[in-house]
Order: C-alpha cells, then structure tokens, then sequence
C-alpha cells in the first residue's frame, strides 16, 4: 500500500479531514520536546484547528523525540502527516471513530542522533514556543519535593557538556544561552506535563540548572522568559499494530504512526507568552489568568482516579480500563472517592458542575473503543502519585478526614509493584525508581507484618515524603493492603461502605 504523503493527500475518502492551509509556507514556530502520542493526539490537533481558522504559518512545529528514533522513522517517510482516529461507541455500543490527518508537524529530530540540531532549532529566530511532554520522570526532580536532582547522571552530564545534552531542561537551558549570545526574542517554555504549577515547576528547574552554567543567564531567563501553567486533558492510548492496519484501510494509503484519543479534549492555559502564541481557542484552548484551579481538579479527578482504577484492575487482572470499570464494586468505589474524598479538596470553579464533571468522567473512562491498557496507565508511579493521590491524602488529614479509599489506591500499587496479578500473571514495573521500590518491597516482605512491612514501603521519602511518619496514614494503608492480600480486589472493594 502507497504511503500517506503531501502528494497523495487529495485522494483521502471524502469524510476524512486534512489539512487546508498552505502546508509548504509553515515555519518552525514551535519547538516540542518529547514528540509522542499525547502530543500528536492534543496539542496539534489545536493547533491544526488554529491553523485552518487563521492561515498563520510562523506556527508550524518541529518535534524532537528525546530518546528513539521509532516517531522520526515513521513520519518521515509521510513528511510529518499522520492520522489522528478519534473513537467512541455509538448507541449500540458499537465502536466508531472519525479520522483527521494533521499538517503541522514539519520535522521530527532525534536528540541523541544530532543534539547540536535540536539546539540549533530551539536558537533559530523562527521559534517562539518551546512546549513539552515529557512526562513526570523526564523532569529530573524530586516528586515530592519539585526540586531538580543534581546528583542525576543525565544532569551532570548536561551540565558537563553544553553542545550535546540528553535531557529536555539541558536542551531547553543551552539553547537559551545560545539565543542570549545571539540577542535573540526570548521564548516561552510550556510545559503540557501532568505536574501540580506545571510551568513554575519546569521554571524552577530550568532556573536552577541556569544557575549552575551563568547566574547571568538564570537572570536572564527569570527576567525574559515565561512559563505559563497549563492543564491538558484528553485520554490517549497505544496506538496498535491493529489500529495500523484498520486506520490504513480506511485511507487507501499506508500511515506507519495514527494515534488514537478520544473525544473529549481539554486545555487551560495560563495567557503569558514571551513572543506571541497561536490562536488556539479555534480548537477549544481556555487562556485563563490562574490555571491551577484547573490542573488540581484534573490531577485529583482523572489522574487520581485512573491511577487507582489501573493499579486494582492490574492487580485483578483486568487489562483495559473499560473491562475494569464494567465491574459495578469498582464503579461504585471510583464515584464514592472522587465526590467524598477528592471533590471536597477541589478550590471552587464557578460554573462547573461537579457532579456532571464525575459522571462524564466515568463515562470517558467506559469508552470501550479506546482499549485502554491499565499497564499503561500504572508505569511510573513515582513519579505520578505523589500529584494524583498523595497531595488529597494530606489534605484529607489535615482536615480530620476519612481517606479510606485513597489509601486503598496505594495499598493497590504497595500491591501491584509485586509483579503478580491475581491470576498468576506476571508483568515488569516500569517506573525510573524501579530498583529502590523492589528493594523496599522486597524488605517488606520480610517484615513480621503487613502493618509493619507498609511502614517500611512508605518510609520511602522521594515518593511519600513524610507521611511515613504519619501513623494513621501507615495503618489505613496496610488495613487495605491485607485485604488485599488475603481476600483480593473484588472482595475488597465490596467490603468499602
């Protein structure tokens, strides 16, 4: 089958859309950091949007893919076209899905093949946005404390070698000096990560990398720059070899990396950007003064509660989040921990409903034609709870608050980083922390309890910080972790009131 490309794109079926604007005039105005699904699924399809309203070329994107070059092999050979597929079920519950391809990916760069390239790109005049998805590990810091890991080997590397770094904050901060030298516009750095303050996190970091290169470019930076918070939103699974195949079908024409999402789509971004931005509200973008209203209810309603659907329905052996979800006990125990334990943590939001928010919520996560794989959603844990579950929990405390069913979220990753499911099923944990957490598992399987061994497992300080110390945190936690132990998740989850 021909291969999707600029010169074939004419003869798409009739119901697929394309781009419409002057594909060859774009400029490289945006730069991302870490080219992946979400990303193709997100933020260029608003940008495509914004695109097809305004005819603004300066605002065409280069991505770079920070590790492989599997992004790069695939789009390349398409010039940059791929499909984004968006699927839902209809009435009867059988599944559809609309399809797009999108035009403004120009190139794709791979960091370790050419980093003076990436760097290069960052510095060239053209750019005005550097925008990230990264993810919670590809930030290099403390997740409980935000703040950078000096001692990590990628760091100290970066800062070691100026023209050849790994890491997005290495790049980002050698380009920057680069664009000084050059008295160049200053950029604004977006980070479209789940992070609590996203964009003072990754100014945090970035500021504090600079400082070690030049106090003089850390003030630059501070004084120039903007990182404006943001939210993001939308449910975006693994592509499959048979999304491939049926997405291929339906083009007449052979796309090597569609990308999957869903319907719904959400992005709050905070309105401060150093050097212009896209008009990005054409595809449903919100520029709000504040953002982290938002990106608390997002973190504390979808990420905490897919978190805690993944590591039950890994753990019980339900692979995708759908099948998961069917089950009525977790239903039941998702609706009862978000409206009685995170919703009371949430700062108002005037016009939302939150109770409208919930059941949508539960409804996205029912969408049977996403096939969305709790062992996707359980890697990195992390670096992922300490925002999605653990700032509640320690909101529920200092309020005198039950938070049972958050800890049995975390009961069921102490459970899921085991390796074992409960049909005997084996599963690696991907997590950057991999290590320290089996060894602190393997220690508390040693332990003379399970009261006793969840201690030792939550006295690890980079993910629980200090609630470790926290009696009645350590005891709700290993109640859980014992009933899961011995009676497993169904029974469990039958057992909450």
């Amino acid at each position: 089958m021909e291969r999707l490309h600029p010169d074939n794109i004419a003869n798409l079926p009739a119901g697929v859309e394309r781009p419409h604007y002057q594909r060859s005039g774009l400029q490289a105005g945006i730069v991302h950091l870490g080219i992946g699904a979400f990303q193709r699924a997100h933020l260029a399809v608003v940008n495509e949007a914004a695109l097809h309203v305004t005819n603004d070329v300066r605002w065409g994107t280069v991505g770079v893919s920070l590790r492989q070059a599997d992004t790069r092999d695939a789009l390349a050979p398409q010039a940059g076209l791929y499909t984004v597929a968006i699927r839902d079920a209809a009435p009867d519950a059988t599944p559809r899905e609309a399809l797009q391809v999108i035009g403004n990916l120009i190139e794709v760069l791979v960091a370790p093949e050419d980093p003076h390239a990436v760097l290069e790109r960052i510095a060239h005049p053209d750019t005005r946005i550097v925008s990230l998805t990264v993810t919670e590990k590809g930030h290099h810091h403390h997740p409980a404390t935000g703040a950078l890991r000096g001692d990590d080997p990628d760091i100290v590397h970066d800062l070691a070698s100026p023209t050849a770094p790994r890491t997005a904050i290495g790049f980002i901060v050698h380009a920057l000096q680069l664009r000084r030298q050059r008295g160049l516009a200053p950029l604004t750095l977006l980070s479209c990560d789940n992070l609590p303050a996203n964009g003072d996190t990754l100014r945090g970091l970035v500021l504090a990398f600079a400082a070690h290169v030049d106090l003089g470019l850390r003030d630059h930076i501070a004084s120039t720059c903007s990182f404006p918070n943001s939210m993001v939103d939308r449910i975006v699974p693994r592509t499959t070899d048979a999304d491939r195949e049926r997405i291929s079908a339906r083009l007449g024409l052979r796309d090597a990396w569609p990308v999957i999402g869903e319907p719904y789509l959400d992005w709050v971004i905070e309105d401060r950007f150093a050097n212009g931005r896209p008009d990005w509200q054409a595809g449903g973008a919100r520029f709000v003064e504040h953002a982290e209203p938002f990106e608390r209810l997002k973190l504390r309603m979808v990420n905490g509660s897919h978190s805690a659907l993944a590591y039950l329905g890994a753990v019980a052996g339900w692979h995708t989040v759908d099948r998961a979800i069917a089950e009525p006990a977790l239903h039941r125990y998702l609706d009862v921990l978000m409206r009685d334990e995170v919703a009371p943590t949430l700062p108002p939001l005037p016009g939302l409903d939150l109770n409208a928010y919930r059941a949508r919520l539960l409804q996205r996560f029912a969408n049977p034609a996403l096939q969305h794989q709790t062992q996707q959603i359980a890697m990195d844990g992390s670096q992922k709870l300490p925002q999605r579950l653990l700032g509640t929990v320690r909101d529920r405390l200092a309020a005198h608050e039950s938070f049972e069913h958050l800890a049995l979220a975390l009961a069921a990753w102490f459970h899921y980083l085991h390796g074992v499911d409960e049909t005997g099923a084996g599963y690696p944990i991907q997590d950057p922390l991999a290590a320290a957490l089996a060894d602190h598992v393997a220690r508390a399987a040693a332990a003379g309890s399970v009261h006793d061994g969840v201690a030792l497992f939550t006295s690890f300080t980079p993910v629980f910080g200090e609630l470790g110390t926290v009696p009645r945190f350590v005891s709700a936690v290993a109640r859980h972790a014992l009933s899961l132990k011995q009676r497993g998740v169904l029974a469990t989850l039958d057992s909450l009131p």
